[in-house]
């Protein structure tokens, strides 16, 4: 759809970004915004909402476009995006990232490279023979996935792969595979832009940037997408207790509770090889999240702690105990050849299967020792 087609229709494009920290969403929103600005002659406003800006943290980004005549004075959040950005295949598992998501929303997906085959890859822009199946009702070519409510286009393209490929980041794969997406995106707009933001500070990075951004816009492809119907009780709450959330709010007390900090992986993952492990516990003193789980048992003839796997709902793919294991037990792998996962063990002290939002109780700073202090402070009697 063109810009003017585009703006015929309605006073502002939206555009949200649903992705974790570490991978670049508040940059590349800032330079979506920027960039409508300074190249594509339009008027533009971009922010982020991130908490505690440490990698695997939830971010969301939103952008608005308008014509430069016009002037944007709602600065909310974007509730009903035209176009939704998704930058980590595991945040699929979250139903609240599509709350506000219809029909005639497009959706792009960062997919892992094992779910998007490379034969075939083409934009929209390139794939006039494919509209032209699509219009005479036959199957968009390319792979499907399900989503658990009816959305209107729906484009994935293999972002981590490429920016490992290209030694560049996510967030320029998914600029270029954005422009592959939507018509009035100019792809020369966004290798400027890149070269504004990125060129002068990281001169030595530019070219792997611009080719992320080539790949990501010549490989975004159509995929096939079949709707998940939700069990009563499956899956993520998108309010608490009945109420819509708000803007601005954080309805979801307590929400670090599922402790999944999977989707911060990038692209790799520690395999554990048991029949190599001595059980001498570093790969367990060097990791920061705690991942390896260790049980009384037996080891050659003696009784001891046995390592018996690590939990990848808290590994992070940081790597830090392959380094450290004197006897290759921890090898690095690629995590799409891995789905189901050897010697995974979920740590029984915390959230199983994470449910991205549970119901919890009160804030605990109300039975804290610092709410007490306070009040005691005040002349009252706790």
């Amino acid at each position: 759809m063109s810009e003017n087609q585009i703006f015929a229709k309605k006073d502002y494009f939206e555009i949200r970004l649903e992705s974790i920290g570490g991978l670049g969403a508040n940059l590349c929103g800032k330079m979506l915004g920027e960039m409508g600005v300074r190249y594509l002659d339009l008027n533009s406003a971009s922010f982020s909402s991130y908490g505690s800006e440490k990698t695997g943290t939830p971010v969301k980004g939103y952008i608005r476009f308008c014509e430069k005549e016009k002037e944007i004075r709602e600065h909310s959040p974007v509730v009903s995006p035209d176009l939704l950005v998704i930058f980590h295949q595991a945040l699929l598992a979250d139903v609240s990232i599509w709350k506000g998501c219809t029909e005639e929303t497009t959706v792009l997906i960062a997919l892992e490279a094992g779910n998007l085959p490379k034969e075939g890859a083409q934009s929209e822009k390139g794939a006039q023979a494919e509209e032209g199946a699509q219009a005479e009702g036959q199957k968009a070519s390319g792979p499907s996935i399900r989503l658990p409510i009816k959305v209107g286009n729906c484009y994935g393209v293999p972002a981590g792969e490429i920016a490992i490929e290209t030694h560049s980041r996510k967030n320029v794969v998914m600029l270029g595979a954005m422009a592959g997406v939507l018509d009035f995106l100019d792809i020369e707009a966004v290798y400027r832009i890149c070269k504004d933001t990125l060129g002068t500070k990281y001169p030595d990075s530019l070219a792997g940037n611009l080719e992320g951004i080539r790949r990501g816009f010549e490989e975004v492809k159509p995929l096939n997408v079949s709707v998940e119907e939700q069990a009563e009780g499956k899956g993520g709450q998108t309010t608490c207790d009945g109420i819509e959330a708000p803007g601005g709010i954080n309805p979801y007390f307590g929400n670090s509770v599922a402790n999944d900090v999977s989707p911060s992986r990038a692209g790799y993952i520690p395999l554990f090889i048991k029949e190599r492990c001595i059980n001498c516990g570093l790969c367990d003193s060097t990791c920061p999240d705690m991942v390896f789980q260790f049980a009384k048992g037996e080891y050659r003839g003696r009784e001891m702690m046995v390592n018996q796997g690590l939990d990848y709902y808290h590994c992070k793919g940081c790597l830090r105990c392959v380094d450290v294991c004197p006897v290759n037990a921890l090898v690095r792998g690629l995590e799409a050849e891995h789905p189901h996962k050897a010697y995974f063990m979920p740590n029984q002290d915390l959230v199983k299967t994470p449910v991205y939002y549970e119901k919890v109780g009160p804030d605990g700073y109300i039975t804290s020792e610092s709410y007490l202090t306070e009040k005691r402070m005040d002349g009252g009697e706790v």
